[in-house]
């Protein structure tokens, strides 16, 4: 390691402190928002160090012994664009270590956990602000960092450090079932928009972006499906909530015949007795799997290869209940417009007794015909409750996990065929104690990150190669 100074650029409020270190530390206070276009590019006219680190918070930072020594050692190790470390956090009155993920090629999510310090290679940098002012490409409020880690990843590589090299004060104390829908905050819209921007001029320039009028519009058949209409529900050890959740399904009114299929996975609870006491009924079909080696994802594959199937499905959790008796008439209605290969509702966000919790309706706006199908690739979700086409669900297939087995098929579909949305509220999404993910740990959430950027590295690759042929073929 040769560097002895170097420039640190963090927002206005910072408090850095180092204990012992003899590099000469250059700091510069950034006055807004550090994440904009024009304080990215300040960085550049006043940096002089090989690399350059930069805070994304405005909170305190202890760097750990002979830290920066050790950070900038690894930077110049692996030559990488960026580096980005684990850290502690000082959260509620106590310390906890917070680690994060490896970078990957799906990792484009604009809400990537680098915690507060990143380092980042001077001359990329500036490669990346003599681009911007060349083509005099948008400048953003709020997307200018998303904007430059996304060229970092593309000129050059991100590395994770995974050593414990600072302690940052969080201030944020919602638990992760509050953070995970800030993204459709509609007090946040302006900042999505720009991410949506920036992440789809990423898309394009690695030749994985899907052009809205090449995808296709399934021509529905009735061939061999005796229901028009299937409500899919996988539960185990679920007493508390399925009860209701079934009356939601058997309450619908509709112009079309349709059945329930309960996957019950070996429930231990008591679930199983509650799904007998509606079997009089003969729209519910109970199934217990003859395996014991399914998720979630699982369940549905077997629901939706079972005989009783019907020519479409619809999801409901065994938490959650449709919002009146109209749900899958207005769903089946959707299908019916377009010819869509699924379809995606909207949801109210209540706790166990239906009042309405922040932020309330979940309606994903930011999907639209022209460009919903790449900007899936930049948010973690893509709404409920969600429908499918059944013939089309049945060459796809789910993975078999208990965690974004949705999304997956939803990013497949979208590949492909028109996805229609409904804008009102179809669905109650409720939350309390009892929801898997009402309260995370670290470990826990970076699990389920790293998942759904796997499933969104595999799905650019393929996208990638559906691009590169489409071109050779034209």
């Amino acid at each position: 390691m040769k560097q002895k100074i170097l420039d640190i650029f963090c927002p206005e409020g910072s408090d850095i402190i180092v204990p012992s270190t003899e590099i000469d530390i250059k700091q510069h206070p950034i006055s807004g928002n550090i994440e904009s276009s024009d304080n990215i590019c300040e960085m550049t006219s006043e940096a002089i160090t090989p690399y350059i680190m930069i805070l994304l918070k405005p909170t305190s930072t202890v760097f750990g012994y002979m830290a920066l020594e050790c950070m900038l050692d690894a930077a110049y190790q692996t030559g990488a664009g960026m580096i980005y470390f684990d850290r502690y956090q000082e959260k509620g009155g106590e310390t906890i270590a917070v680690p994060t993920i490896d970078y990957q090629l799906g990792s484009i999510r604009n809400d990537f956990d680098f915690g507060n310090v990143v380092l980042v290679n001077k001359n990329i940098l500036q490669s990346f602000v003599s681009q911007k002012n060349s083509d005099n490409s948008k400048r953003y409020k709020y997307a200018g960092w998303y904007e430059l880690r996304l060229y970092i990843s593309r000129v050059s590589s991100i590395f994770h450090l995974g050593e414990y090299m600072y302690t940052e004060q969080e201030h944020d104390l919602r638990a992760s079932g509050e953070k995970q829908f800030d993204y459709v905050n509609p007090s946040a819209r302006e900042v999505q928009v720009e991410m949506e921007e920036a992440a789809t001029s990423h898309l394009k320039a690695i030749k994985a972006w899907i052009d809205h009028t090449k995808v296709e519009y399934p021509e529905y058949s009735s061939t061999g499906f005796e229901t028009e209409m299937s409500v899919v529900i996988p539960v185990r050890n679920r007493v508390r909530t399925i009860g209701d959740a079934i009356e939601s399904v058997l309450a619908q009114e509709t112009d079309f015949s349709y059945n329930l299929i309960v996957v019950d996975n070996h429930s231990t609870d008591g679930t199983t007795e509650k799904i007998k006491e509606y079997t009089s009924d003969p729209r519910l079909i109970h199934i217990v799997p003859y395996r014991k080696d399914l998720g979630i994802g699982g369940c549905w594959n077997m629901a939706v290869h079972d005989s009783n199937c019907g020519r479409f499905v619809c999801q409901l959790d065994s938490d959650d209940l449709y919002i009146d008796s109209h749900t899958l008439q207005t769903v089946h209605d959707k299908f019916m417009e377009k010819g869509s290969g699924m379809v995606i509702g909207s949801y109210m966000m209540t706790d166990f007794n239906l009042n309405q919790l922040p932020p309330g309706l979940i309606d994903h706006k930011e999907w639209t015909d022209e460009n919903g199908m790449n900007n899936a690739l930049r948010i973690n979700g893509l709404g409920a409750p969600r429908a499918f086409y059944t013939p089309l669900l049945r060459e796809m297939n789910f993975p078999n996990t208990s965690y974004g087995e949705d999304y997956s098929v939803g990013l497949r579909m979208s590949r492909q065929y028109h996805i229609g949305r409904i804008y009102t509220p179809i669905y109650l999404c409720r939350r309390w104690e009892g929801n898997s993910d009402a309260s995370l740990s670290a470990e826990r959430i970076n699990k389920n990150n790293h998942y759904k950027d796997t499933l969104r590295s595999m799905e650019i690759r393929a996208r990638q190669q559906l691009v590169s042929e489409t071109s050779q073929n034209q």
